[in-house]
């Protein structure tokens, strides 16, 4: 994991004192002029809406939080354009897919050692323990014998019958759920597996949401478990003979839709060439990723706002979409051939809103592959995450990494905000774009001590760091979608820079494994695939320019490259040396 500290942001990036208030703003004026419009409390409001609900495809939170989103668009200036056809500049849309499922709502859940009141869990305070996809107990629950299979192995179910009985293991509540209701006939399961990152001993009430099968034979229930709730329950198998009353309320909605938002604002040269955001607003998280949604939501305010006022005139089409996770941005992607060719760039809104303070978390910049995900070295660091080593003919060179980053930097130098990058991992909705040919990048919070758990709620979101990705994200696509010979050339330039200082790290870490007797070859092959990704990212940059690229930025990008070879050559010479 590359960090940027503030010294050396304010060494390397200057920002302009001041914004045009009125007219066109610039390239030097459009960050301080979207910081002064972007609120990060405003963003935060619609992070605690959606925080009211626990949000999946097709139920009553998820629909609320797309009328959310849907009416702060037109209190913003959209209008809405179910067929999209209107030609209005400032559009939005709700589409709407029939689900091949029925949509789930828990509604209740709560777990007793029978003989005392006091709960092991209640989905009032623990609104993650109810497995998605559980089905409702009759009213007043089920009581029966509590088995402990321990890690929950297949091994761990011999000699042990569970029919009729709860069965608890140390195992994904799912995985858990095969193997003792369907295969075995168990009544239902309590899983626990919490993650080390999450810190489960300090916080022991919190549980990561998890599901189980859809299964309307055995009509089961799962249920998560926090680290005190297993130790709880424990302790009494310890003693003797447990029996539990096991209560779950849920609603099940046939016919239900999936429902996505699409909001645009229309270019004026060069309509079907877009840049593309995309927040899920599914799970039940407020940084993950309610903080996604309104970050997202107040980006399409500010944006509207700079059109309305005339201080920005896009040429090119931006894009915001808000949905179901991966799903509804590769849908976008796919559902149109024509318009998909034109989408230029895009950029996925993920647990972007954390207070690092109390959850732990960094705020990342996940790059598009890059030879830092093949050879992992120097300051360069994968997430708990984690992330497979790629090879080399899974590279996507191109110029967004270093432009998005030198965004963040520019916003870091006005505050202090930490920004730091790591190498692809995947998992979010930068992948769609990504599989389709499509340049994107992932903005996101690693690791929080409480992703997917149910201690994700709004105390942990930060307006702060809300507005400092937001003015990131927006800045980021506005530069694009307005981009003239000038701006380009000026990309052309900080991927130059980026490339040199890239190599000369490099080098510095392989001239060091080698006198620590690394193989030469080795070392020059890193290189070689770093001057390589490099010259790729330099020749995107020709497709920045509004209309095509000018002979004059062909020139700068060319000499941009060259420049990058002979100080190639100085660098592989300095390595054989």
């Amino acid at each position: 994991m590359r960090t940027f500290p503030l010294a050396l942001v304010l060494a390397v990036l200057s920002v302009a004192a001041g914004c045009a208030r009125t007219g066109p703003l610039t390239p030097e004026t459009l960050p301080s002029a979207v910081r002064e419009a972007f609120s990060g409390d405003s963003a935060l409001e619609t992070v605690a809406f959606l925080d009211q609900h626990v949000r999946w495809p097709g139920n009553a939170g998820f629909d609320a939080s797309i009328d959310h989103v849907a009416e702060r668009l037109e209190a913003a200036g959209y209008v809405r354009d179910d067929e999209g056809t209107s030609g209005e500049r400032l559009a939005y849309r709700v589409e709407s897919y029939p689900m091949e499922r029925p949509a789930w709502q828990p509604l209740g859940a709560r777990v007793e050692i029978e003989g005392d009141s006091a709960a092991v869990l209640d989905f009032a305070t623990n609104r993650n323990m109810l497995a998605t996809n559980s089905h409702g107990t009759p009213p007043g629950g089920v009581t029966a014998e509590l088995v402990d299979v321990g890690p929950g192995r297949e091994a761990d179910f011999d000699g042990v019958d569970v029919r009729g009985r709860f069965v608890m293991a140390d195992t994904d509540v799912g995985r858990l759920f095969r193997a003792a209701v369907q295969e075995r006939g168990a009544a239902g399961v309590l899983g626990y597996d919490m993650p080390d990152y999450t810190r489960p001993e300090v916080n022991r009430t919190s549980i990561q949401f998890g599901g189980i099968p859809i299964d309307t034979v055995a009509a089961s229930w799962g249920i998560a478990l926090s680290y005190e709730a297993r130790e709880r329950l424990r302790a009494a198998l310890a003693a003797g003979p447990v029996r539990l009353r096991v209560e779950t309320e849920v609603e099940w909605t046939a016919d239900a839709v999936e429902r996505t938002v699409v909001a645009e604002i229309r270019g004026s040269v060069v309509p079907d060439e877009r840049f593309v955001f995309s927040a899920h607003v599914q799970e039940p998280g407020a940084n993950d990723n309610a903080s996604g949604v309104g970050a997202q939501v107040e980006m399409a305010r500010v944006a509207a706002e700079l059109v309305r006022r005339g201080s920005i005139d896009p040429g090119r089409t931006l894009t915001f979409l808000w949905g179901d996770e991966i799903r509804s941005t590769a849908r976008f992607v796919r559902q149109d051939s024509v318009r998909a060719q034109g989408i230029e760039w895009g950029m996925s809104l993920d647990m972007v809103g954390e207070n690092t303070a109390l959850t732990g978390g960094t705020f990342l910049i996940e790059k598009m592959p890059d030879p830092s995900a093949v050879w992992t070295r120097g300051d360069d660091r994968h997430t708990e995450w984690g992330g497979r080593p790629l090879s080399l003919d899974e590279m996507t060179p191109h110029f967004l990494n270093d432009f998005v980053l030198n965004r963040a930097l520019e916003q870091a130098s006005t505050n202090g905000w930490i920004v730091a990058t790591n190498p692809f991992e995947g998992g979010s909705d930068h992948v769609p774009f990504l599989r389709a040919g499509i340049p994107s990048v992932l903005l996101w919070h690693f690791t929080d001590q409480f992703y997917h758990t149910d201690r994700d709620r709004l105390e942990m979101v930060s307006a702060e760091e809300l507005e400092n990705v937001g003015v990131t994200a927006l800045v980021t696509a506005l530069r694009l979608v307005t981009a003239d010979g000038a701006s380009t050339r000026a990309i052309a330039a900080e991927v130059r820079d980026a490339a040199l200082a890239r190599l000369e790290g490099e080098a510095a870490l392989s001239a060091a494994e080698i006198a620590a007797g690394a193989e030469p070859e080795g070392q020059e092959a890193i290189l070689a695939a770093w001057i390589d990704w490099y010259d790729g990212a330099l020749s995107t940059v020709a497709a920045v320019e509004i209309g095509g690229p000018s002979t004059e930025t062909l020139a700068a990008i060319g000499e941009a490259r060259d420049r990058l070879r002979a100080y190639a050559e100085t660098v592989r010479a300095g390595l054989g040396e």
